[in-house]
């Protein structure tokens, strides 16, 4: 195994970085020929530099990313891969086993030791690629003692639970948390969540047993229920964990949670909400590495990402996304922005709460204790001479008012409305209060979008439509010979039949023909007839592009959207 290429040396970087003086190297150096013990090892013991200064510049000498340990949730199948006294013996701590790609993520306090990889490497018989991050010495061997020697599986630690006595007391202390199994239960709970690629996180509890149910593409799925004994300890840990206020139970209460999972930052956005039995707890994974995707990796059609990328070269007006709750408004929103992100403009942002954070974008959440409202907020911002305005959500009157004063003053406004397609923008501004006059010339375009379940390679199945499916898929325009697929479910999948999500959308631009419709009140049917003419293709139609590349099936399609208009 080759080891990475060393930039610079620790000492250079500690001392460019005014963190050390040259004495103090010295120091080190002299120490260092006596104890033989690794250099950052010997900084931190003189009490030069403290662990999270030497891990950032471990980090930065090696040119690897760092990670910080006491934010690790360390997965239970890593930590069987690799024995106790190898980690101890070559600094190492497995932190995540990615079983499908057979890699393994290890934390070393020096990533250079090419011996300590080769042995780890040849320990696990030579099948798993080995990636390391870059953590202080001190910082690996509390670790290696807190991680090791406890039962870190879900089953494992409920056993355990079945077996021994909780104690309550200590659920919020720092010190010795791991020796709490329900510490350790709701850390794996959230691990194993993450590893299955699960949106939420429910805990729902019963008369008699707590249910947790993952939504995993979309669709919840109950994962396991427990007695409800232990429910009461686990929300203690939980709202530690989110900053919640453990003496309240009978409001609801909102929250945040940050850990290092699968090796990888991931946030929880927590709410929980009183019940008849107990508060029900309900977590939304942030996944930042999801959080923008690239907008040509989006999944529109070529013709419709010619239209959005027309819509957002526009200098002033506003840009909606549509959908209802969960259908990725919000990813696409960030990649349209992050399209368009550089130095020459000045993008600001409105969210409630701001979810993935970006680069050179100024984001601000909406804070009803401060009285910053969306109306207000888009106020505040358009002192602040910015270019582009991301405001989450259009609510009220107020708000689009506000969203159309600054569309109407030069800037470009991004922005979400709740519809069920992008034509229904006109009648639900209206509701809301906006005049047709104001609608029109301001609006640069709609897309509406929803999110449906990819069919799984390794199991779907193909077949020719019957008569009724030909109807209401319309003609192949990709493909000529008459298959589409079917789920079947396989071990990959979990006997779902599918494996991940992608969207449908619909893209609307704006003209003067459509402008005019809405000045003049026209009919919805009057203006999705106008805009078929230019090439407007509905939700439907895109889902049916869909179903006919085998990407996804007519019956997860007919489960999103309504297909029967179709039929005529």
């Amino acid at each position: 195994m080759n080891a990475p290429a060393r930039p610079r040396r620790l000492g250079e970087i500690l001392i460019e970085e005014g963190l050390i003086s040259q004495d103090q190297l010295r120091i080190a150096l002299t120490e260092q020929k006596k104890t033989k013990e690794p250099l950052g090892k010997v900084f931190v013991s003189l009490g030069f530099v403290t662990d999270a200064v030497m891990r950032d510049a471990l980090g930065e000498a090696s040119g690897q990313d760092t990670v910080d340990l006491s934010q690790v949730v360390v997965d239970s199948d890593a930590i069987k891969l690799i024995p106790k006294t190898v980690a101890e013996r070559y600094r190492v701590l497995p932190i995540t086993y990615d079983k499908q790609h057979a890699k393994l993520t290890v934390a070393m306090a020096d990533i250079f030791d090419v011996v300590a990889l080769d042995q780890v490497n040849a320990s696990l018989g030579g099948r798993v690629a080995i990636t390391p991050l870059a953590t202080s010495e001190a910082e690996i061997e509390n670790a290696i003692d807190q991680f090791y020697g406890f039962e870190l599986s879900v089953d494992g630690i409920l056993h355990e639970l079945e077996t021994g006595e909780i104690d309550h007391q200590n659920l919020n202390v720092d010190s010795g948390e791991y020796s709490q199994p329900l510490v350790r239960l709701v850390n794996s709970l959230l691990s194993d969540a993450v590893k299955r690629e699960a949106s939420d996180v429910h805990f729902e509890p019963e008369k008699g047993f707590l249910r947790i149910r993952y939504r995993i593409d979309g669709v919840l799925r109950q994962v396991r229920i427990i007695h409800i004994n232990y429910w009461s300890g686990m929300i203690v840990r939980l709202k530690v964990m989110a900053g919640m206020n453990i003496a309240e139970t009978r409001a609801p209460q909102d929250g945040r949670i940050s850990l290092n999972l699968s090796g990888r930052e991931i946030d929880f956005r927590v709410a929980c909400h009183p019940t008849a039995h107990g508060e029900n707890f309900v977590l939304r994974i942030l996944d930042r590495r999801k959080g923008i995707v690239p907008l040509d990796e989006c999944g529109l059609a070529d013709d419709e990402l010619s239209a959005l990328t027309i819509m957002m070269a526009r200098p002033e007006g506003i840009i909606l996304v549509t959908g209802p709750t969960g259908s990725g408004k919000t990813t696409t929103l960030y990649s349209m922005l992050n399209h368009i992100n550089t130095e020459s403009v000045n993008i600001m942002t409105l969210e409630d709460p701001v979810e993935y954070p970006m680069g050179m974008i100024r984001q601000t959440s909406v804070n009803e204790a401060a009285k910053l409202d969306f109306a207000n907020g888009i106020r505040s911002l358009m002192r602040q001479d910015p270019d582009i305005i991301l405001v989450g959500e259009i609510r009220d009157e107020a708000t689009a008012e506000m969203a159309f004063r600054a569309a109407m003053t030069g800037h470009q406004v991004y922005s979400t409305l709740h519809t069920n397609s992008a034509i229904g923008v006109v009648p639900r501004l209206l509701d809301i209060g906006i005049k047709p006059d104001i609608m029109v010339g301001n609006i640069i375009g709609v897309m509406a979008q929803r999110l449906i379940r990819r069919l799984c390679s390794e199991c779907k199945q193909p077949y020719t439509p019957s008569e009724l499916e030909l109807k209401l898929l319309g003609p192949s325009l990709d493909h000529t010979d008459g298959v589409v697929y079917s789920a079947t479910g396989c071990e990959a999948c979990e006997q779902t039949g599918y494996k991940g999500r992608v969207p449908i959308m619909e893209v609307l631009r704006f003209d003067s023909d459509l402008d005019e419709l809405i000045a003049r009140r026209a009919t919805l049917r009057e203006v999705e007839t106008c805009a078929k003419e230019k090439g407007f293709r509905t939700l439907a139609d895109d889902g049916a592009r869909r179903v006919w590349q085998g990407i996804t099936s007519l019956d997860e399609v007919s489960r999103v959207i309504d297909l029967t208009a179709r039929l005529g």
